[in-house]
């Protein structure tokens, strides 16, 4: 039986793209590695029945963001906190970022305004912030670098300065730094695109054939014959050989090569009592990434990229991630920690990381990546825009790669 579309991956450039194509009325199947919907959304529903705590995307930003033009029913509620940074090894209030110079949001601005250039974030940041000026320029370069990674998931010598800047460009509001989440947590988005979808849970698609106008997918305990098939998978799953392509035309397979996912690491610890206000501590000293908490519960999230990621990993495993939550947040200290959720995406085999950064010298592979193969093989996901790491630009890309197949599929 030859069905006419099968979608690889049901995180929401799959879902968002299987959803358009069956509204427009083709067959649609969506195949699914794992047993969950989502991909890289994952919210962690504490027993208690409190609001769900994100441990992959985190935040929608106010005004800037396509999720609200969405009919999808999303409430969304706002995200503050008293902020802070941990700095030379202290906890200091979040203005000591700026005390040896720019603070690296205003940094992030400037390296927008400027269009990046042919350059590293690094070499960008030794114009723009260079460190000199005894210890406390130094300590405000070095906690500008790691603002980059948190952000970027990926060592400012390894990210495009132009593909940060193209990146923050397409998001930019003037004056508009709010933040929400939904109110059911972000895996609510997910399960509303995946309404009326027939998607196979478990069921990890190995090898994708095919000719013009034909394709066969196989792997998982199916094999489906298909007019036209969605890869919305990470690059990194084919490059590792998890689902081959035989037969991908050498610059797809380049690109995919070159488009490597920044490190991630997220955990939630539940505390033997909750916490007194709302805060979000940002460890610039490059151990812990983002860590918050809610005022009147007792759960502290860790989220943490590149390096950084790798240490929370590594502090799991031996206890000292409780240090980490002390220094961050004293109210914790003396408390006792259970380790209540771990989302370790740089070990996870159908992520291969948090998300895909602007690689330094690949401005070229993204579109590369995007390309459609002999009408027949599309592609979609966050890696393949200028919106790395964004939920709505992985969104946009299903509906491009959509868009692709409605105009050689026919209805």
């Amino acid at each position: 039986m030859l069905t006419d579309v099968v979608v690889i991956g049901a995180g929401v450039s799959g879902l968002t793209c299987g959803k358009r194509v069956s509204e427009a009325g083709l067959d649609v199947t969506v195949l699914e590695a794992r047993e969950r919907i989502g991909g890289r959304i994952r919210t962690f529903y504490p027993a208690d029945g409190s609001p769900g705590l994100e441990l992959g995307a985190q935040v929608i930003h106010g005004g800037r963001d396509p999720l609200y033009a969405l009919d999808l029913e999303l409430r969304l509620v706002p995200r503050a906190a008293q902020a802070r940074v941990i700095i030379g090894g202290q906890l200091s209030p979040f203005g000591a970022l700026a005390a040896a110079g720019r603070p690296p949001w205003v940094l992030e601005g400037m390296l927008a305004a400027s269009g990046g250039g042919e350059m590293t974030v690094a070499e960008w940041l030794d114009i723009a912030a260079p460190g000199r000026g005894g210890p406390a320029a130094r300590l405000g370069r070095r906690a500008a670098a790691e603002w980059f990674r948190q952000n970027w998931a990926a060592d400012p010598a390894d990210l495009d300065a132009g593909g940060v800047a193209r990146g923050l460009r397409a998001d930019a509001v003037p004056g508009d730094r709010s933040e929400f989440l939904p109110a059911d947590g972000y895996a609510a988005l997910p399960a509303r695109l995946a309404a009326g979808l027939t998607i196979k849970l478990g069921c990890a698609a190995s090898t994708i054939s095919w000719v013009p106008g034909e394709a066969m997918v196989t792997g998982g305990g199916v094999s489906l014959r298909a007019r036209a098939v969605v890869v919305t998978v990470p690059p990194q799953v084919v490059t590792a050989g998890r689902l081959t392509l035989p037969g991908l035309p050498p610059r797809k397979r380049a690109a995919a090569e070159v488009l490597r996912p920044g490190d991630g690491c997220c955990a939630v610890l539940t505390m033997s009592r909750p916490a007194p206000r709302s805060a979000v501590v940002f460890d610039a000293d490059g151990g812990g990434g983002f860590i918050r908490c809610d005022e009147g519960r007792p759960e502290v999230l860790i989220v943490a990229k590149a390096a950084a990621a790798a240490w929370v990993r590594g502090a799991l495993r031996s206890g000292e991630i409780t240090g980490l939550a002390g220094l961050a947040l004293p109210w914790t200290q003396g408390a006792a920690a259970q380790i209540s959720a771990v989302c370790d995406w740089g070990g996870d085999r159908w992520a291969g990381g948090a998300f895909t950064f602007p690689v330094a010298g690949a401005a070229w592979a993204p579109a590369a990546w995007a390309e459609p193969v002999a009408d027949t093989i599309f592609f979609a996901g966050e890696a393949t825009c200028d919106r790395p790491g964004r939920v709505h630009g992985a969104m946009e890309s299903g509906e491009r790669a959509a868009t692709e197949v409605l105009e050689v599929v026919p209805r």
